[in-house]
């Protein structure tokens, strides 16, 4: 029998007691998706997606009453943090979280442990910069460029996964490589690897200009496809390359975090072949909810390749 609603439950996970609430809570009334749901997925889930958020801080996106509930962005370690959740003190007047005084306490999800602990607070949404910490947790400089593929009205993932070619060419001219993820929302995310002999130079601001000059080049040569502009007025029907994402301030949603939309949809890696399919046949390509996923996983592992 499952535990009332309200009820606690103590359970052990990799050697650490956590109290667990409100299982049966639903956090997605459309799919009537409760908060054990959640939790078994991301205990389920944990071998493909704790390699994505290792050594990152990450923010979190809670729905405390579900998902047609109010939502709130946390980036501090919120008052009661376990104190074995490691957790690293990041300065916000430098290039890696942007400007302003003091510093921001990040927890950084490197356990199953800290995973359970985040889910049981209803954080479904984990994101996640494009740089890593060390082990005294020092920001070093990014090891990659992500690019969001956002489409506008009436474009869709059909639309995104043709842009999604042009970009994965463009990154090759540049010599990089780069893995297609679905958003989980509306359109899709693609990852760059910076080349080990190139994260010692290229910080925050050169990332975010690679991907700008990437962006800009593809509306100047597709301009009734692409947009690199933000002004949402000019975006219908095309798909905009978000390149700011790369700056040192900002997050992406992490491969495999699941989405506080109206289903459990989840930032599920593909493979080109899929997104190349997706590109001639627009109904080929749809956002995959957590039970999908779990599917994939069983059947083909981590299909995130760069």
């Amino acid at each position: 029998m499952s535990p009332a609603a309200g009820s606690e439950v103590q359970v052990d996970v990799e050697g650490r007691t956590l109290t667990i609430s409100n299982l049966d809570k639903v956090l997605y009334p459309r799919t009537g998706t409760t908060k054990g749901e959640v939790l078994h997925y991301y205990a389920q889930v944990s071998p493909v997606l704790l390699p994505h958020l290792k050594d990152r801080a990450v923010t979190r996106i809670r729905w405390p009453h579900g998902v047609e509930g109010s939502s709130f962005f946390e980036k501090n370690a919120p008052p009661g943090t376990p104190s074995w959740v490691r957790t690293v003190e990041v300065s916000t007047t430098g290039s890696r979280t942007g400007t302003g005084d003091g510093t921001l306490r990040f927890p950084v999800c490197d356990d199953l442990a800290t995973l359970t602990w985040l889910a049981n607070l209803a954080a479904l949404e984990l994101h996640v910069h494009q740089w890593t910490v060390d082990a005294k947790g020092v920001p070093r400089n990014p090891d990659r460029v992500v690019i969001d593929l956002d489409p506008g009205e009436p474009a869709g993932l059909h639309e995104c996964a043709q842009v999604a070619l042009l970009v994965r060419d463009a990154l090759a001219a540049r010599d990089l490589t780069c893995t297609p993820v679905l958003s989980g929302s509306k359109g899709l995310h693609l990852y760059a690897p910076v080349p080990a002999s190139g994260r010692g130079s290229l910080d925050s601001d050169g990332t975010t200009t690679l991907a700008k000059e990437v962006a800009e080049a593809l509306q100047k040569a597709h301009p009734d496809l692409v947009t690199a502009t933000m002004t949402k007025a000019k975006r219908p029907g095309k798909v905009f390359l978000d390149w700011s994402q790369n700056s040192g301030s900002k997050t992406t949603i992490s491969p495999y975090s699941l989405r506080g939309r109206e289903r459990p949809t989840v930032a599920a890696p593909l493979t080109w072949d899929e997104v190349e399919e997706g590109a001639e046949d627009e109904l080929a390509l749809e956002q995959l909810t957590m039970d999908e996923v779990l599917e994939r996983v069983a059947e083909l592992g981590d299909v995130f390749e760069a």
